[in-house]
């Protein structure tokens, strides 16, 4: 039985706050379970379970071919079918969805393999440190997918499936690479580069890969973010971020439909905007 890790930060935490910071208080504050999940996340887990069982195998240098990589892919759907009920998108079909998938997996398996595999679905649990030098109450926990070292240089690969090809900017902007970066720079003591390989789903799937790097200064802007983010949680700043992304897939829509804001005629106002704890009223 694997024991479960100290309190952390996450990206997927820090970014659901972000992204809406109700549903953040539903899921990990109320902690209610899901009733759905969305079927991209049901292929995102099967895809990146085939992959894990592709690298891992040429990691210790054993054969590996298109049916082994098919068969993890099919068994993680599978299993998650059983555990989850899975939620289509309108004119979405599960086998046309599995298909599609398979059809990404043999995209990427007919490029040239990995050469120096250093770790895949590697673990690691980091200090935060703000940009002024002092370490947050909680670490950051980053999992990640594959780790590989090109010209002498450590380099995170991220995969995805996505509906749409990603811009530079979505790289570039990348919360994600930040928190893998500093995740590969504390456990390594080496700068890597991170490149996101995108498995996009168009009609004749293609593959794109995006490169991007970070420094000092984004690592300590991860940090502060990461503080503003624990002191809305701490004065309980919950509120919907309603957007066509967000409430689609949204496993909490009734949940957000029944909430209602707690009010009170004056309230001291956390310091999220160097207000200093002004009372408003």
């Amino acid at each position: 039985m694997r024991k479960e890790p100290r309190p952390h930060w996450s990206f997927s935490a820090i970014n659901q706050y972000l992204r809406c910071p109700l549903q953040y208080y539903f899921e990990r504050v109320l902690k209610i379970p899901r009733k759905s999940v969305g079927s991209g996340l049901i292929l995102g887990s099967a895809f990146h379970h085939a992959l894990a069982i592709y690298h891992g195998r040429l990691k210790t240098g054993q054969d590996v071919g298109w049916d082994d990589v098919q068969q993890g892919f099919l068994e993680n759907w599978h299993l998650r079918e059983k555990e989850e009920i899975v939620e289509y998108k309108p004119k979405e079909s599960r086998d046309d969805l599995i298909a599609k998938g398979l059809e990404l997996l043999k995209l990427y398996l007919e490029e040239p393999p990995p050469a120096e595999i250093i770790a895949v679905e590697q673990r690691l649990m980091v200090p935060l440190q703000n940009s002024e030098g002092k370490y947050l109450e909680l670490p950051l926990l980053a999992f990640i997918d594959l780790v590989t070292r090109e010209e002498g240089i450590l380099k995170v690969n991220e995969f995805k499936t996505s509906g749409r090809s990603y811009g530079n900017s979505e790289v570039e902007m990348s919360l994600q690479a930040t928190c893998y970066v500093l995740a590969i720079r504390e456990s390594y003591d080496e700068w890597p580069t991170v490149e996101f390989t995108v498995l996009v789903k168009t009609v004749k799937p293609k593959l794109q890969r995006k490169k991007t790097a970070r420094d000092e200064y984004e690592i300590g802007r991860l940090g502060d973010l990461v503080e503003i983010v624990e002191r809305g949680i701490s004065n309980n700043i919950f509120y919907p971020v309603e957007t066509p992304m967000n409430c689609s897939i949204c496993a909490f829509r009734q949940q957000c439909k029944d909430w209602k804001p707690e009010r009170t005629s004056c309230a001291e106002t956390p310091d999220l905007m160097g207000l200093n704890g002004a009372t408003v009223c």
